[in-house]
């Protein structure tokens, strides 16, 4: 029998909201057992000192009204001086001469009496008494000591009532401090959750539309962060839905072309069908492989333009004088008689070697195609002085009307010269998503002598 894997039970996470309480609750406990705890111990190291130095100012005060400092110590005024307490006076072999509550005697009062120290305190736990002794003279000219005892019940009872009220103030202050935090984690984490509420909206619908922002903190700059981003997604999404819907209209001409030629084919080779003639099929067949051409290479200069930063594109140092020189060495393999004129100026950048040959290359065709037979092409780079390079190419062709250089760039867009010549109408496009990819620019004018002039921006350096 095969058993089914035992899958570990999924642990429950806390919510921030619940962390965020029971932060605020730990801090808060902490800090104020800290603080009670300090307040504690003062207020305990007072009571105690004070009930030490009541019992050492009322021994001072007896002794000093009875005249003890005189060796003769009036028994009877002693005892009416502390009568309110237990006190007893010994000898120092702990013998009492007068008591009042008596005292428990041990060897430290013993040895107060014979004059080893001049006084002591201890705790007497049977009774709860703090006792003090005292070293005097007595009248019969030995030593002697005063002992006194104060109980510790009261000053214990109102430490306790002060550990209490510590304990329930404590306790008060972290159930605000929780009721506190959460209070907080739930306004401060309503942007976080209405962030969290679109996300899910997004990967569910696919609607980008963009959050509404409340407040300037760091939330509200998020959501905005946020809505940037779906902007972004959004954009890039009408950008491929206009491709996709543009590529298709484009597509969809030289498609046709082809089924009709080729209908147009089979059906001649039917039963009972006339033939062709040589130059009938001749004529089909040229138009066949001019619409494959026409097919590639659209279908090309999309993949091409449908290339966002590419994952497997190399940025790397350029020589422009290389890539210039490598896309002349294509554009003159198919210029027929066109020449060109090259003024090339060392530039160096950190970019896509082959977008950029892509792109000048596409330039140098776009020339050709429209320069008449026997003309030449001008191709200079150089610097334009401000941290960027300058690339113009420019034809003595009939140039670019004015209502149509705002749309040159545009893709599938072709004038009206243009419309009866090869191409896909992608080609510049393509030109300006390079510049656009490097930092730089491109934009189209008239060329002195009166053919069309594009000019491309780069950033880089001299080389």
């Amino acid at each position: 029998m095969i058993l089914a894997p035992q899958h570990e039970p999924r642990r429950q996470r806390i919510s921030l909201r619940t962390r965020v309480s029971l932060l605020a609750a730990m801090c808060v406990a902490g800090t104020v057992a800290l603080v009670s705890l300090g307040a504690y111990m003062t207020v305990s190291n007072n009571l105690y000192n004070g009930l030490n130095q009541n019992l050492k100012d009322r021994a001072a005060a007896a002794l000093s009204a009875t005249g003890a400092a005189s060796n003769n110590i009036p028994l009877p005024a002693l005892a009416a001086g502390l009568s309110d307490i237990r006190f007893a006076l010994i000898d120092e072999d702990g013998k009492y001469y007068i008591e009042v509550g008596r005292p428990s005697i041990t060897a430290q009062e013993r040895s107060v009496a014979a004059g080893k120290k001049f006084d002591g305190f201890r705790d007497d736990g049977p009774t709860g008494s703090r006792i003090y002794a005292v070293h005097v003279q007595l009248s019969t000219g030995s030593s002697g000591a005063l002992v006194l005892s104060l109980p510790l019940q009261p000053t214990k009872a109102l430490l306790s009532q002060l550990a209490l009220v510590l304990v329930l103030i404590s306790a008060a202050g972290v159930v605000v401090a929780a009721l506190a935090g959460t209070a907080v984690a739930r306004t401060g984490l309503i942007p976080v959750e209405r962030l969290t509420r679109a996300t899910a909206r997004v990967a569910r619908t696919g609607d980008l539309r963009p959050i509404p922002v409340t407040g300037d903190d760091e939330l509200a700059g998020l959501t905005q962060n946020f809505n940037v981003m779906l902007a972004a997604v959004s954009e890039a999404r009408d950008r491929q839905r206009n491709l996709v819907a543009d590529a298709g209209h484009e597509l969809r001409t030289p498609l046709t072309s082809l089924r009709t030629n080729l209908e147009l084919m089979m059906a001649s080779e039917a039963p009972g069908a006339p033939n062709l003639s040589d130059q009938d099929k001749a004529e089909i067949q040229g138009d066949l492989r001019a619409q494959l051409d026409e097919l590639t290479q659209l279908i090309g200069d999309l993949v091409e333009l449908a290339r966002e930063e590419a994952a497997h594109a190399v940025w790397e140092p350029v020589e422009m004088v290389e890539v210039v020189e490598q896309a002349l060495d294509r554009a003159r393999r198919r210029a027929g008689d066109i020449q060109f004129d090259v003024s090339l100026q060392p530039w160096r950048l950190i970019g896509d070697a082959p977008a950029l040959e892509r792109a000048v290359l596409n330039l140098l065709d776009n020339a050709v195609k429209f320069s008449p037979s026997g003309s030449t092409v001008q191709v200079r780079l150089g610097s334009a002085g401000d941290g960027f390079a300058v690339l113009e190419v420019a034809d003595q062709g009939p140039g670019i009307a004015p209502e149509d250089l705002p749309r040159v760039f545009d893709r599938f867009y072709r004038s009206q010269e243009a419309r009866t010549l090869p191409g896909s109408g992608l080609g510049l496009a393509i030109v300006q998503q390079a510049a656009l990819r490097h930092g730089g620019e491109v934009w189209a004018g008239r060329a002195p002598a009166g053919g069309a002039l594009f000019t491309l921006r780069l950033p880089g350096m001299p080389g």
